[in-house]
């Protein structure tokens, strides 16, 4: 790798209670070719990678560039990898509050972070989500895949897209949520064969919101993510339309690594949006060295 002793963080996004969370490596942008920022995320063992370019010269604050990637190559979207990115320029900042406007491949929108003692709390506006109804084909190629009994298959499976389309599968108790072992490699072929990013399944909410998931993405390298923030919008505005409007997710529990995500959901004229949040910490600084 040319970027030989790159500074890389190691944030830890999605916390629960103040453990847990998704480690995601950060770094600043630099000049390595799409198979080396491939291989960042495999040589320091996180999911994802996220660099982050950063222009402080404009008028209404700091502009900042982000790209994600996985083993498997360039994503267009990460939502727990945008929380990271908030959070390790919270930190850099060293002030209390921080405010960017933050650009993907894919679109342009704000960025906040809040620094308190032991983390950052952070957030940003997914923009529009758009959902369907899946088709026929869909549904038999993936729900086999997932390896979950049909009788714990809940109404409401949905297609959803927050960049790129997902499987939401509802399930009837967070019990056959955890019992599940999909076929994974029967999932990425399913998934790859209808342009699937993977299939996120979850219980159904409390009266409080409180949900349990889990997500599989084969696909792109994650057989299964700790915490994956653009899945929870995409259920977030799912569930805005049956008059549940706030949300908080628990995943990561079958990986050991306990995550939460919250997402409140409100329409807009481009359909409904979706504001996400989440803790994250800086747990170490390392050096890329090969």
């Amino acid at each position: 790798m040319s970027g030989r002793g790159l500074p890389v963080a190691i944030v830890h996004a999605c916390l629960r209670d103040g453990s847990g969370g998704s480690p995601t490596a950060v770094l600043d942008e630099a000049p390595l070719s799409d198979p080396e920022r491939r291989r960042v995320p495999v040589l320091l063992g996180t999911s994802h990678a996220v660099f982050v370019s950063v222009n402080d010269d404009q008028p209404s604050g700091p502009s900042v560039s982000l790209r994600f990637f996985t083993s498997k190559g360039e994503l267009p979207a990460c939502g727990h990898g945008t929380i990271a990115a908030l959070a390790f320029l919270a930190d850099r900042s060293r002030g209390r509050e921080y405010r960017a406007t933050l650009h993907t491949p894919e679109r342009v929108f704000p960025g906040s972070a809040v620094r308190e003692k032991t983390h950052v709390t952070a957030a940003f506006d997914t923009g529009a989500v758009e959902l369907r109804d899946p088709t026929g084909a869909e549904c038999d190629l993936i729900l086999p895949a997932l390896g979950v009994a049909s009788n714990t298959i809940a109404p409401g499976t949905r297609v959803a897209s927050a960049g790129r389309p997902r499987l939401l599968v509802p399930l009837t108790s967070r019990s056959a949520l955890t019992a599940l072992v999909p076929d994974l490699e029967r999932l990425r072929a399913a998934c790859d064969r209808l342009g699937i990013l993977g299939c996120y399944v979850y219980s159904a909410p409390t009266s409080t919101g409180r949900v349990a998931a889990r997500m599989f993405a084969p696909s792109i390298g994650v057989a299964e993510d700790i915490a994956n923030a653009n899945s929870t919008a995409c259920l977030a505005a799912h569930l805005a339309r049956r008059g549940i409007t706030s949300i908080a997710v628990d995943m990561g529990d079958s990986l050991g690594n306990p995550a939460t995500i919250t997402a409140s959901a409100q329409p807009s004229p481009s359909g409904t949006t979706v504001h996400l949040g989440g803790a994250a910490r800086i747990a170490h600084a390392v050096h890329l060295e090969e």
